[in-house]
């Protein structure tokens, strides 16, 4: 359809202007603008912005990522506050339930007849197949909870225990160094003549373990005692640790090379 600004004029914003007027307009637009320039001042041309098309793309992706970054924190909150991660009050299930009450507590078998190396080694060993085996080769030997462990014996394969207490790789620790300075496995490991299932109850962590180094008094007990997990000491258990802290030369350590080597 004919429009009468066609052709001799350019129909701007419903008013009518010459070619020769917008010339004029934009001559004067260019010069103040130059003139702006010239005094240091920015120019912004007035001209909205459009993101390209493909950036529509993005949306779907942004909220894939900010669900996904929901749940990624809310899987850090769980797991970093878990059992597991805090250590204390870790308790897993075992292949075969080994009652420590009932062994150590109630038919009052010692800590290192399992535990063999635990006075002499940095470690306190797991016992071998043959060790359950001395006694249920001939007691209890159709007990189906006990099948792992002939199985076991059978194959030559281990009964893969999960690990209760486990310190990080960087960590040194050295059971016989504490065992035979009278520290007992109570300190560390709770009363475990009483647990149907072992559970760590202390955290095991450095702050932990440093208290201990600078305040070692009230955990010292004669030596022999140290696998006598329900003694109680007939004195304040801070002064017989300093009496025998004294007799026996203890001055642990808090250098860092002592347990980070």
């Amino acid at each position: 359809m004919w429009h009468p600004c066609r052709k001799a004029h350019v129909n701007v914003g419903c008013v009518a202007v010459t070619g020769s007027q917008l010339a004029g307009q934009e001559r004067l637009f260019a010069s103040r603008k130059s003139e702006r320039m010239a005094h240091g001042i920015a120019v912004i041309d007035q001209q909205r912005f459009e993101f390209p098309a493909w950036t529509d793309k993005l949306r779907p992706l942004i909220a894939v990522g900010a669900l996904g970054g929901l749940v990624y924190v809310t899987l850090i909150v769980w797991f970093g506050g878990s059992a597991k991660t805090l250590n204390v009050g870790f308790a897993p299930n075992q292949p075969v339930p080994y009652s420590h009450a009932l062994h150590v507590g109630k038919l009052g078998m010692d800590c290192r007849y399992c535990h063999t190396t635990v006075e002499n080694a940095a470690m306190a060993a797991v016992p071998p197949t043959q060790t359950c085996m001395n006694c249920h080769s001939v007691l209890r030997t159709q007990v189906a909870s006990l099948e792992p462990v002939r199985d076991a014996y059978a194959t030559g394969e281990p009964v893969h225990w999960k690990k209760v207490h486990d310190l990080p790789d960087y960590v040194y620790f050295n059971h016989s160094a504490h065992v035979a300075r009278g520290v007992s496995c109570v300190s560390c490991h709770g009363r475990v003549d009483q647990m149907e299932v072992v559970t760590q109850v202390e955290p095991l962590s450095m702050s932990w373990c440093l208290d201990c180094h600078r305040n070692p008094y009230p955990n010292l007990r004669p030596p022999e005692l140290v696998t006598d997990l329900a003694w109680e000491p007939s004195e304040d258990p801070e002064a017989l640790g300093r009496r025998l802290a004294e007799e026996r030369h203890i001055n642990p350590s808090t250098d860092c090379s002592t347990c980070h080597r």
